[in-house]
């Protein structure tokens, strides 16, 4: 079971990010020629068949289709990923965004990319290293592996959406605020006088 949960983990993930990025091919090709690794006619490629690639991938690791292959190929994504963003990275270029799941910011934020985004990468190609030697499972072990991998993504990204939009404590709102508290009572005991 802990092999279909973690094939299942990969393959949630990998939809989770490709879903999302179909809709715009532009900006995934703007994505991919901001690593600076490919020319842009093989960028603009890459970027239009990324999504569909991370989909394809994530629905045969969940739903257990060829373990082996999907993890060789899985793996091997990763990889890149890993490679690209390590590249990066160590030509201290910090300022693009990691494209990992969707478009990170709005149009005019620049993400950034950092040695978390590399370690991720590199994690999931081990666990996708993993998966290629999963053992023979039963229909039973499989639906409930998945089961539990897909549970506990949708809790991480549950979690995560969450902290997005929950703030514990005091606001950046708060702060602005406060400086604009202190300039109207200053104007006010100027003003009275």
């Amino acid at each position: 079971m802990l092999w279909a949960a973690l094939s299942s983990v990969v393959g949630a993930v990998l939809l989770v990010a490709g879903i999302p990025k179909v809709g715009d091919r532009d900006r995934m090709a703007r994505l991919v020629r901001g690593y600076e690794l490919l020319p842009d006619a093989a960028a603009g490629v890459v970027g239009a068949a990324l999504p569909w690639v991370e989909i394809i991938l994530g629905s045969v690791l969940l739903l257990g289709i060829a373990p082996s292959v999907g993890g060789i190929v899985s793996a091997a994504l990763f990889v890149t990923f890993f490679a690209g963003l390590t590249a990066n990275l160590l030509r201290g270029r910090r300022d693009i965004d990691c494209g990992c799941f969707a478009f990170g910011g709005g149009a005019d934020e620049v993400e950034r990319i950092g040695w978390w985004h590399s370690a991720r990468a590199a994690a999931f190609a081990i666990v996708s290293v993993v998966v290629v030697v999963t053992p023979a499972l039963s229909v039973l072990e499989r639906v409930a592996g998945a089961g539990i991998g897909v549970f506990g993504v949708g809790l991480v990204c549950v979690g995560l959406y969450a902290r997005s939009v929950m703030s514990f404590g005091r606001r950046p709102i708060d702060d602005y605020l406060s400086n604009a508290a202190i300039e109207m009572r200053a104007v006010q005991s100027v003003s009275r006088y």
